[in-house]
């Protein structure tokens, strides 16, 4: 009897469980998945010029021509002088080169197309007014000059007859510095000149290299190509040459030319960089 009530009271037990329950919600059936689509190819690129390198090249792409003068050193006075023409990207030799002579004390840098002083992470000395040097670097070249009514026959650049009020000042105070001019039609504010219409023959042609044409004061003035007194006789700054060199280089000098003066270890190291040949 004892067994029988236990066994009734487990089953109202459980009947009660789960009449306490609450119903399970029914269970919604799982739409299928959807096939995958590919995704669509991402857009292409926008296509872009390249950058243009920063220019290191001194010489503008519009020069015709180029005179270089090399040096073996810094402290050297003699130069050997080269005519060239460009060929496309490339520069040919015109004629066979030549020797000139530099300043007293050698060269140093100056301030010109490479810009003012030694370029980028070159060393080397700084040309200033008074100092002996010729600069080196690149420059353009102004014109042409000479004792002569005419210039050589077939000369393309501006040719200027010179007599006795011709002059250029080297005065560093004066507001003229570093001008060639006729100090007959200018308000004079110098005491120091060179003297454009000379007792010798040095200026019977002369070519105006543009060494530092912003004019600063002190930084070198008056530096030419000119005829020279003799292989063994140096400048105050500027290159000399025989004459009918130099009258040959005037008459063959095209009004884009640049003019550049280096030491043999400079050249080299510029030469990539500046394109030279």
């Amino acid at each position: 009897m004892r067994r029988v009530a236990l066994a009734l009271a487990v089953a109202l037990a459980a009947a009660a469980c789960r009449a306490g329950e609450e119903p399970s919600a029914p269970v919604a059936p799982v739409a299928p998945a959807a096939p995958s689509r590919p995704s669509p190819p991402p857009p292409p690129p926008v296509a872009r010029a390249p950058e243009p390198a920063p220019s290191t090249w001194p010489i503008p792409e519009t020069a015709k021509q180029l005179i270089t003068a090399r040096i073996v050193n810094w402290a050297s006075t003699r130069a050997t002088l080269q005519r060239y023409r460009r060929a496309g990207h490339a520069w040919m030799p015109e004629g066979a080169p030549w020797p000139a002579v530099i300043g007293r004390t050698g060269a140093a840098w100056g301030a010109g197309l490479h810009g003012v002083g030694a370029p980028g992470d070159r060393e080397g000395p700084v040309k200033r007014e008074g100092d002996g040097k010729s600069p080196a670097g690149a420059f353009a070249l102004h014109g042409a000059y000479g004792y002569a009514a005419q210039p050589p026959a077939g000369t393309r650049v501006p040719y200027t007859a010179l007599d006795e009020g011709w002059q250029c000042i080297e005065d560093t105070r004066s507001a003229h510095y570093n001008q060639i001019l006729d100090r007959r039609r200018t308000a004079i504010d110098w005491t120091s000149t060179d003297r454009m219409r000379r007792r010798d023959d040095l200026f019977t042609w002369i070519v105006d290299v543009a060494h530092n044409p912003a004019r600063t004061p002190g930084a070198g003035s008056c530096i030419f190509l000119h005829v020279w007194q003799g292989e063994t006789k140096t400048t105050h700054g500027c290159t000399a040459m025989e004459e009918p060199r130099l009258a040959a280089l005037i008459a063959g000098l095209d009004p884009t030319a640049v003019y550049v003066l280096l030491p043999d270890a400079e050249y080299a190291a510029l030469a990539q960089a500046w394109q030279l040949p």
